[in-house]
């Protein structure tokens, strides 16, 4: 069987860091992988670099030629898409080209055609094999649009429990409170800004953006013209997210949208508990007040306030990082999400 995983581009992310995981660790006595996306930083988490090809981030005329021509050459049997772009590619492909490929497609965020139901459903239904959705709840939501249930798995994304090993946290005099995610707009590090806002009074309380992204300018500007340059950093890239995760007292979510992030397990793996908005699929890992805390509206308020109850009460954190850790070694294991990968691929033989 031969395999061939599309994704739009090897920037750090967390569909990114999917792609990596399966690329390095797919293995079947019969199996072949082959990857194909535009560059990025985690290119060199490739270990199969020789059946690597690198693709365009813009001209798709390209992309389309060159992909076709590594199905046609490489002989491939199923294509495996980790984006809503890659999966069309793949498609078009099915339709013209080799009419008995097999199409596995996991959907990892919100996609311009949810909003066209009719035409995603159709287009899932007639020549996507298989689903994968990261969440019971994005397997509801393409249920509701008019996916079969019976393409779709939910299948978890996976923590490497050796790189995010447990890390007991010592008690310091500096509170650090960390957001990892790309600076975009539906990450809303607005929020995360002025939750710092409201506790600058508070001495040993501070503030770590990591990642890099369009809104860089603006949140740089935000911060100051809220006089916090020494209350808020911004790291940019980081090229050890388990390493910043680690370091921080507690992580926030404040996205307007998500799916599943994968950053709420890594945090979770490592010992860093985590405050995040109830959105999407993470009341599925995050157990409000047993494995962190779910914050319902986007309030300044009700996160300031389990910030300050959790900066008080070491023990009750305590207990809460040991229950997510346990939660997180008997759920969302890399080598489950592997395994339930693969699985898939057999199905489609």
């Amino acid at each position: 069987m031969k395999v061939l995983m599309l994704t739009d581009k090897l920037l750090t992310g967390g569909a990114e860091s999917y792609f990596c995981k399966l690329e390095n660790s797919l293995k079947h006595p019969k199996l072949q992988v082959y990857t194909a996306a535009a560059p990025g930083e985690m290119f060199n988490k490739l270990k199969r670099k020789g059946n690597y090809a690198q693709i365009s981030r813009k001209n798709h005329l390209n992309n389309l030629l060159k992909i076709t021509r590594i199905v046609v050459k490489q002989k491939i049997d199923l294509i495996h898409a980790n984006s809503l772009k890659m999966a069309l590619i793949a498609i078009f492909i099915k339709k013209t080209i080799r009419k008995n490929i097999k199409i596995v497609y996991t959907k990892h965020s919100l996609t311009l055609l949810d909003s066209k139901a009719s035409l995603f459903s159709f287009l899932m239904n007639k020549y996507v094999d298989r689903i994968i959705a990261v969440s019971q709840f994005e397997k509801d939501r393409l249920v509701s649009l008019g996916v079969k249930q019976q393409k779709i798995e939910v299948i978890y994304n996976g923590v490497d429990l050796k790189q995010f090993h447990f890390y007991e946290k010592e008690t310091e005099d500096q509170f650090n409170i960390g957001i990892l995610a790309r600076l975009s707009e539906e990450k809303n590090h607005q929020l995360f800004i002025e939750i710092a806002n409201k506790l600058k009074e508070i001495p040993s309380v501070k503030f770590h953006i990591a990642g890099d992204g369009p809104e860089s300018d603006r949140i740089s500007n935000m911060i100051s013209t809220l006089g916090l340059t020494h209350k808020v950093s911004m790291l940019g890239n980081v090229d050890q997210p388990e390493s910043f995760i680690k370091g921080m007292d507690l992580l926030l979510l404040t996205s307007h949208l998500e799916v599943f992030p994968m950053v709420i397990l890594e945090a979770m793996a490592v010992g860093t508990p985590v405050i995040s908005i109830n959105r999407g699929g993470i009341k599925e890992a995050i157990l409000d007040g047993e494995t962190g805390f779910l914050i319902t509206d986007h309030s300044v308020d009700d996160f300031s306030s389990q910030i300050m109850s959790m900066h008080s009460d070491s023990e009750k954190t305590k207990k809460i990082v040991q229950a997510a850790r346990r939660k997180v070694e008997n759920e969302f294991s890399d080598n489950k999400m592997i395994d339930r990968t693969l699985s898939e691929y057999l199905k489609c033989m």
